[in-house]
Order: C-alpha cells, then structure tokens, then sequence
C-alpha cells in the first residue's frame, strides 16, 4: 500500500507541528518553507509555554498537551528548557485583590498556583523591585524555550525521527486540491496544509479578506543583565498582563481593575502594552511587549513604546545597569471575533491552520494534533 502524501506549508511552529501530527498518522510529510530558514514570529517572541494564559477546558489541555510534546521533543535531542513557572506580582490592592480571587479559582480547578507574600517572593527569586511590592501569584506550568534555538534545531528532528522533508528557499505561489505550485515547479500531495502564519492571505488572498482576522505587531528586546551570573528563577509579568489573558477573566474583580487602568494608564491600553520578562540559557532577559492591529505597519519600530515598555518595567524589576543587545518586532495573526482559532478547508484536502494569535508555541502542538485527527479520522 502507497503512503499518502502531505505537503505542509510554513516552517514556523504551526508549521513544525503539523508535519509531527501528520508524521505520527503515516503520512510522508514534506515542509515547504518560502525562506532559507524560519525567520517570522515563531523565532520572534519570549519562548513562554504559557498555560496560565489559558482557560480552563479545551485550551488549557491544549496548551499542557503542548507542553508535554515540547519536553519530549527537547528531552530527545537535548534542546534547553527551563521549567521555572511564571509570577504575577501585585503593587497595588487591586491587582492582589485579583491575585486572590484567581489563586482561588485556579486551586479550585486543580492547577498548580501558589499566592506568595512579599518577603517570600523576594527570598525565592531575583531581581523583583521590593518597593511597594504587596504579593504575587506563582504558577508552576510555565516553562522558557529558546524560540530562535527550538525553530532552527526542531526541523532536525523531524527529519531524522520522523523522515520529514524540508525544502527551503521555494515559495508555494498557488494551491488547488492535491497539488502545489512553486513558479513553474508543481509537487502533488494527498493533502495539503497551509501553516504560513500571517502570509496566508498570498495564497487565499480572496478568503483572507472575507475572514474576520486582521495582523498584530508586536515590539520587544532584548538585555544583558549586569551581573553574569544573575538568574532571575521565574518569569515575572506586571499587572498589566492580567487584563490581557482570557484565563484571568474568572476573577470578579478584573473589571474593577481595567476601570483604573483606562483612566490612569489609558495610553498604555491604546498601545495594547503589557510587560513581561523571561530568561533564556545564557540568562539574556526577554522583555516586551506592544499589541499594535492593522493590515499593513510602519516597519519601524516606536521607540516611545519601547519607552512606555521600559518605565513600566521598572516599577516591578531592578533593571539596573542592565545592557540593551536587540529590539525587534514580530507580526502575527489575529482574529477579530473572539475565536481562538482558525482551521478551514478552502478546498478538498486543503486545510488551513491559523489564527491562534500570540500563543503559537503554547498552543500548535495541540492544535496540530487536533487538526489532523479530525483530517484523518
């Protein structure tokens, strides 16, 4: 019996992902990938896997699913992770107010969250500024990637334990049922799955329009901290972020809490700016970032953002004589209407996998795997 055939489209982490589920149901998969190597949002971006971000249910066992693939792929190949959870600090009664409820709520669904006091948050963990600082929520879950390491190294794997194909540098300029065409080139396929982030619209330029999705730019950089042995032990989000991620909306008090921000920080809502910060293996620090929506952006960076990013941290990290090495700014797909996801079959055997916004390495794992049991079930 012949193996069926897959062409998959994209090799960033929806990419990646969908070539592994497609592998693991006895497809010949070959990746096709427009550049010489992953260079979109899947390598631009804090290397979070994030479950606390997402609510409870279908996406928080995604999310801890992709999880689980993530450390059983970097165990294989000894990729670097770092399971050093998350924590959300608190400065004003408000936001511990929020802590509180959501400790609640999270230790009621069983997932593995803590409330940490002031003195014991500043024993555990460096670099949390002691001014003011009232308490915070740590989350076991989270765990740090090395985005630009994991996209370039994981293609390896693929190849060499599950026997993908990559062909690099060719872009797809044109899809139908069972076949693609590269220029004049054309390969043919069982089925065919569009992973190609934000550039989807190339190819179903007239579907891209009718859906309600739209882009998100987003800035961030990079620092050296000053001391070369400084590990933070955590990441650490501001009270910012507690606003940004559906899970949080449990707590009865978030909307108490977005009423101060409006007023008090009303630019840094018209920005979309919520501040995080993640270590990787040569303990550089990630910071960011900014939601800027749109079809088309100035490809330059705002450095007033990057400021209001800055000022904001310094009011939950000792950012002393720390060194600025990088600023960049990623682009991804979002959709408009609340959905957390995008998978369409345009046309027989041609599917899309999109649309999962900022939680692509929290979440394609999972959804790849979804996807393609539905595919082939």
């Amino acid at each position: 019996m012949n193996q069926k055939k897959a062409i998959v489209i994209g090799a960033g982490i929806m990419g990646l992902a969908t070539a592994r589920a497609l592998s693991l149901k006895n497809f010949s998969v070959t990746i096709i990938e427009r550049s010489e190597k992953a260079v979109g949002a899947s390598i631009r971006n804090f290397g979070m896997l994030w479950p606390i971000g997402q609510p409870n249910g279908k996406l928080y066992n995604r999310a801890i699913r992709s999880k689980k693939i993530w450390l059983d792929i970097a165990d294989a190949i000894g990729l670097w992770y770092d399971e050093v959870g998350s924590l959300h600090v608190a400065y004003h009664e408000d936001e511990l107010t929020v802590l509180k409820e959501l400790n609640a709520a999270f230790n009621e669904s069983g997932r593995p969250v803590s409330l940490l006091d002031a003195s014991t948050i500043l024993k555990r963990f460096k670099g949390v500024n002691p001014n003011g600082l009232l308490g915070g929520l740590y989350s076991a879950t989270e765990t740090i990637v090395d985005p630009r390491e994991a996209i370039a190294t994981i293609p390896n794997y693929l190849n060499e334990f599950l026997g993908v194909e990559f062909i690099w540098g060719k872009a797809v300029t044109n899809v139908a049922s069972g076949k693609i065409w590269m220029g004049n080139e054309t390969l043919d396929a069982d089925i065919i799955c569009i992973c190609s982030g934000s550039d989807f619209e190339t190819l179903y330029p007239s579907l891209f329009q009718e859906l309600p999705i739209t882009k998100c730019k987003l800035q961030m950089m990079r620092f050296k901290p000053a001391s070369a042995d400084f590990k933070m032990g955590v990441s650490v989000c501001g009270g910012l972020s507690l606003i940004h991620y559906k899970s949080f909306e449990i707590a009865a008090s978030l909307s108490y809490l977005r009423e101060r921000y409006k007023t008090e920080m009303e630019e840094y809502l018209k920005w979309g700016i919520h501040v995080m910060v993640s270590q990787n293996k040569s303990l550089e620090i990630t910071v960011g970032d900014s939601h800027e929506y749109g079809l088309t952006f100035d490809p330059f960076d705002k450095t007033f953002i990057n400021n209001m990013v800055l000022d904001y941290l310094q009011k939950f990290i000792d950012v002393s004589h720390w060194q600025l090495i990088q600023s960049w700014h990623g682009i991804y797909p979002k959709m408009t209407n609340g959905a957390s996801e995008l998978f369409l079959e345009p046309e027989p055997n041609v599917f899309i996998l999109n649309g999962i916004g900022g939680a692509g390495m929290t979440l394609s794992f999972g959804f790849a795997e979804e996807c393609i049991e539905h595919i082939t079930m």
